[in-house]
């Protein structure tokens, strides 16, 4: 099993920045990407960016050039640093622990509220 925790969210002005962190506990050595996904009212669930133990990120198109998904290896934390935040932004986002291979292996975070007021 593998434990996640979310820290980071909160309100912010449109423009404003957040960053979002996750760390990872438990039986780590099965993951091998983590990521963030968000899931506003009323609307499916959605990958936000992904990033992989070796390093390699996937983002979703309208947050490209805005958020930077980032992660320690020693600490089993990922982290999102999101700039330039709009209204749009607004969910609640959840980390993600998975294993590539195995894709039966996925863990969830309880989730982090991220409002952007414009």
């Amino acid at each position: 099993q593998v434990q996640l925790v979310e820290s980071g969210g909160g309100l912010v002005q449109a423009g404003g920045s957040l960053t979002l962190s996750c760390a990872a506990s438990g039986s780590t050595g099965t993951i091998n990407v983590m990521g963030w996904y968000r899931q506003a009212p009323g609307k499916q669930r959605e990958l936000v960016a992904t990033i992989t133990r070796g390093g390699t990120t996937n983002y979703k198109d309208s947050v490209k050039g805005r958020f930077t998904i980032s992660r320690d290896n020693a600490k089993n934390t990922v982290y999102l640093q999101m700039n330039s935040l709009k209204p749009e932004d607004t969910a609640v986002y959840y980390c993600n622990a998975a294993n590539r291979i195995v894709t039966a292996i996925t863990y969830w975070g309880q989730g982090t509220q991220v409002t952007v007021s414009s």
